[in-house]
């Protein structure tokens, strides 16, 4: 079994793997062929057979599919696992129609997740997004309450500004601020990633390829029917420009004997020793080349090459968070 480090998930909560499964994938979210339900459960407990404890869902995710997955994969072995669970966001026919964070659309949500998963308490909840709709005291309150009837360990957040972190934060303890965050999504470092380390406050950062983008295998145009056709990143001259910078990013993994996404997963790893690389996979076959990205040491001048190759900027068009 590999050994997979181990950190303290905020100030006083448990200790997780510092490498997260993002588990969305394996479930059919924005209306396309659902992946292999047996290679799926089997990637996860290879996962945790690895000592990757932490499993990132969504209640939305395939409609409740990818809670009742994880289900079959921990069953008998719920003390290996660390469950982090995203609620709030509302689809249809594989659409999104907005957030509901009503305090009792939470107390609804959290009991279908807990009969789906096949689990008694939540590890870490979380809102998947603050959309002003409901006054963040309301939202962290309700979940804060949820953790006095034992139904909840932990409280996360995600997709949130500096000032809202900070309110959450007094209202109740955060744990956790689940983020994009890459090589090409670096505007958070100005402000939230700041709060957050203030705070105490760990990271999930999912994303690290940025959609793809720093995978290096992406081509141009994208087929008519990929959903990135819808971010201004992959449109046009942007995509040429974009594509342009990450040949950069595959030069240097080359030259160190890696995949250009081992170096996206390996520069999100070394941002901090309170920040967990999220990696969505849903084959076993990916495990081995994610878990050696965790291994890859970069030099200062490399550091500095990267840093400076994917500036602030550097890559144009709308991000996953400004979606």
């Amino acid at each position: 079994m590999k050994n997979i480090t181990k950190i303290q998930l905020g100030q006083n909560g448990p200790f997780v793997s510092k490498l997260g499964l993002g588990c969305m994938r394996m479930s059919s979210i924005w209306g396309g062929t659902r992946p292999d339900e047996t290679e799926s459960i089997a990637t996860i407990q290879e996962a945790l057979d690895n000592g990757i404890n932490f499993l990132n869902t969504g209640d939305f995710y395939g409609a409740g599919h990818n809670e009742m997955l994880i289900a079959k994969a921990i069953k008998g072995r719920r003390k290996d696992a660390f469950i982090s669970v995203k609620f709030g966001a509302i689809f249809h026919n594989g659409q999104p129609l907005g957030m509901d964070l009503r305090p009792i659309a939470i107390k609804n949500f959290i009991n279908y997740s807990m009969t789906r998963l096949g689990i008694e308490t939540i590890d870490l909840y979380q809102p998947s997004r603050m959309d002003n709709s409901v006054p963040v005291e309301d939202i962290i309150g309700t979940v804060a309450d949820l953790i006095k009837e034992g139904k909840v360990r932990n409280i996360g957040v995600s997709e949130i500004t500096a000032e809202q972190l900070r309110i959450a934060n007094s209202i109740y303890p955060i744990s956790a601020l689940e983020i994009g965050y890459s090589l090409a999504d670096r505007q958070i470092e100005i402000e939230l990633l700041p709060v957050a380390k203030e705070l105490g406050i760990s990271i999930i950062a999912f994303a690290n390829t940025a959609e793809g983008l720093l995978t290096g295998e992406i081509t141009t145009p994208l087929s008519e029917n990929d959903y990135r056709n819808h971010f201004s990143r992959f449109q046009g001259d942007n995509l040429i420009n974009n594509l342009k910078k990450v040949e950069a990013l595959k030069q240097l993994a080359s030259d160190k004997g890696y995949t250009s996404t081992q170096i996206a997963i390996a520069w999100v790893n070394h941002q901090g020793n309170h920040i967990v690389p999220l990696v969505s996979m849903s084959r076993r076959s990916r495990l081995p080349e994610n878990i050696k990205a965790m291994d890859i040491i970069f030099t200062p001048e490399e550091m500095n090459f990267l840093n400076t190759k994917f500036a602030i900027g550097e890559i144009l068009g709308s991000t996953y968070l400004q979606r």
